[in-house]
């Protein structure tokens, strides 16, 4: 058990100098297509810049040189990374004749990662980090703290302005690199998000045990500043997910094992509600969409708790435990590490290393069946809330072949309150949830019958976050949704079968309006989480006031917008009088008026729900919907001040 935790902090005693850099290609292409090395120029791209440099400092971890990384946030949103690693090498790259700091910065594909010795294990991008970041900033310093000595260099755009200097002398080691992210490239925004960083950097000191890393916001008057070092590494991560739910048992259980230059450790515990999360990484790069070590893992699961739920007898021969029975209120953390790292495509969501599958499954598979044996109350709790979930799936198959009888579902029938449209091309149609039968009818006179259709909701829903799928069919509120949508829920749930490709939710500008926001997101998130994935569901965005001078009527969506259109209807007459008022609802709009701020695809604003860090996802959706009040409470008192247009 103690290997693999041996292998990650402690040195490997060798010189990392310029004969380890190899040259694999030019730079040529990095600033033409952005997109290709950092997934997109927007603010997702703008903060991979952060990562790539940090990953390098992680590297140097990984190999037991480094133990402290700082990244601060500078005024005009300038980055500096520092570590105490080794230091960047600074003597002469055979290939090229120039110093290794320089290659490193310049050329793609530069690096001590492809095997030359500098390093076993790596995240980084394919290597690259370095050079792109520096080919998309405007400037781009680095210093090396090295051989004694100071070294600098400073570069615009990718290209060289001041050639290494030494500039002083230290007796430290590390690298520190500020740089400043080229508005050319990032024409979305340059501006940065303490939050996201923060969230990032908490989740690699996390998967390092020991390593202490430090974010800092210099932007405003004060700065804000936070250091994490987690000594428990993975355990503390789960600990910090469950967080804001109840454990079934109190131990969260740590497996860990390697074999050859290959090594994985599992953390775990359950929860009592009825969602998994399983958030995996290999060398520290998290992989969203999974791959073989998840599979390994979920495999081992299964085959485990089914060996020690037979041998203890606290299963019969005539229970079926499925997986997703297994994993129902399940925490869970695999992280793994290999030197020859195999990512299904650039932006390495899924690990296709198939000799990983089969040490996450030795690793699970030995380690879990000891710890069962020696903790038989966890394994009771473990197995009675698995028997629990599989009785909750046959009743909701018993409940959804009911719906299925009761609705006419197969025969296709459709919800009573459902305002179909004339298009049948999924990819060509919308359907608005409407709050209230009021806005419904507005919505359907108003709307555009051939590809809009409209389905009324009435009163609140059922919050399905306290709620398993068997409760979910046959609620009034919720089967019309399911039906009208008409691709099912859960692990039935099948995207080639919707019948609308944009699903806009439509609700007052209010507090009750996002109170149904929140809980249709969060049976959207539960149920049909690959409506979200795939970018399928919408939120309307309602004008909040109306203003009116003589014949002239326009509308403002905000405080701000308010304010200059009233200016811009007043024009050179300062004192002339535009009357405001505030929409009350969605039902106080006449057909035409929501058709014209809410529904008309050319003036309308939409605004896409997106799915951009699922386990956050999670949390939000645990705190506002879940049973504890605690978590909620001090997320209002924190978030308040945030509020704005609250109903009084």
């Amino acid at each position: 058990m103690d290997q693999l935790e041996n292998k990650t902090t402690t040195a490997v005693e060798h010189e990392y100098g310029a004969s380890e850099i190899q040259v694999l290609e030019g730079l040529e292409a990095v600033r033409k297509r952005p997109g290709m090395y950092i997934g997109s120029t927007s603010a997702s791209g703008l903060h991979h810049l952060v990562y790539e440099i940090v990953d390098n400092s992680i590297d140097e971890a990984l190999a037991g040189y480094c133990t402290e990384i700082g990244v601060t946030i500078g005024k005009g949103n300038t980055i500096t990374v520092t570590d105490n690693g080794r230091g960047i090498p600074v003597d002469i790259q055979q290939q090229t004749g120039k110093a290794a700091l320089e290659v490193v910065f310049t050329i793609l594909h530069a690096g001590g990662k492809f095997g030359g010795g500098g390093y076993k294990v790596s995240g980084g991008l394919h290597g690259v980090g370095a050079s792109v970041v520096n080919a998309l900033s405007e400037w781009l310093e680095a210093r090396v703290y090295k051989n004694g000595n100071i070294y600098e260099m400073k570069f615009a755009r990718g290209h060289v302005t001041q050639p290494m200097t030494i500039i002083g002398t230290t007796d430290r080691t590390g690298t520190e690199v500020t740089f400043k992210p080229d508005p050319e490239m990032f024409t979305d925004t340059t501006e940065y998000d303490y939050e996201t960083l923060h969230t990032r950097m908490r989740e690699e000191a996390f998967l390092n045990a020991g390593l202490s890393i430090t974010i800092t916001d210099d932007r405003g008057e004060e700065p804000v500043s936070e250091t994490m070092c987690y000594e428990g590494g993975i355990r503390e991560f789960v600990t910090f997910l469950n967080r804001n739910k109840t454990a079934v048992h109190d131990q969260v259980i740590y497996m860990a094992g390697s074999r050859e230059d290959s090594m994985a450790e599992v953390a775990l515990q359950y929860n009592d509600s009825y969602s998994e999360i399983i958030v995996s990484f290999a060398n520290n790069v998290h992989t969203p969409e999974g791959g073989m070590h998840e599979e390994g893992f979920k495999r081992a699961l299964t085959n485990a708790l089914n060996a020690y739920g037979r041998k203890s007898k606290l299963l019969k021969e005539d229970d079926k435990i499925t997986g997703d029975d297994y994993r129902e209120g399940l925490t869970c953390i695999i992280s793994v590490k290999l030197t020859e790292a195999q990512f299904e495509g650039q932006t390495k969501a899924k690990l296709g290393n198939s000799e990983i599958r089969t040490l996450v499954n030795a690793v699970v598979s030995e380690k879990l069946e000891i710890f069962l044996e020696e903790n038989p109350s966890v394994g009771r709790a473990i197995l009675e809330k698995a028997l629990n979930a599989a009785r909750a799936r046959e009743a909701a198959r018993k409940a959804r072949e009911s719906v299925r009888r009761k609705t006419g579902l197969e025969s296709g029938q459709m919800p009573d309150k459902l305002r179909d449209c004339n298009e049948r091309d999924p990819a060509l149609t919308e359907i608005y949830i409407v709050e209230g039968d009021s806005a419904g009818g507005s919505a359907t006179q108003g709307r555009d019958s051939r590809f809009q259709a409209i389905l009324p909701l009435w009163g609140k829903m059922l919050n399905v976050e306290k709620a398993r799928a068997d409760k979910v069919y046959g609620n009034d509120k919720l089967s019309p949704v399911i039906t009208a949508l008409g691709a099912g829920i859960g692990e039935e749930f099948n995207p080639e079968k919707l019948r609308y490709h944009k699903i806009i939710i439509m609700a007052d500008a209010d507090v009750d309006g996002a109170h149904i926001r929140t809980l249709l997101l969060t049976f959207f998130f539960r149920f049909m989480r690959p409506l979200i994935e795939q970018g399928y569901v919408y939120s309307a965005v309602p004008p909040l006031y109306k203003l009116t001078r003589g014949k002239t009527v326009k509308v403002a969506f905000s405080d701000e917008e308010r304010d200059r259109v009233s200016a811009e209807m007043r024009g050179e007459n300062a004192n002339a009088k535009v009357d405001i008022s505030r929409f009350k609802g969605l039902g106080e709009m006449n057909p035409e008026e929501l058709w014209e701020t809410t529904m008309n695809p050319e003036t309308r604003t939409l605004r896409r729900i997106t799915l951009e860090d699922a386990v956050k996802a999670d949390e939000i959706f645990t705190i506002l919907m879940g049973e504890k009040v605690e978590p909620r409470k001090e997320f209002i008192e924190q978030n308040a001040k945030y509020v704005v247009n609250l109903d009084i």
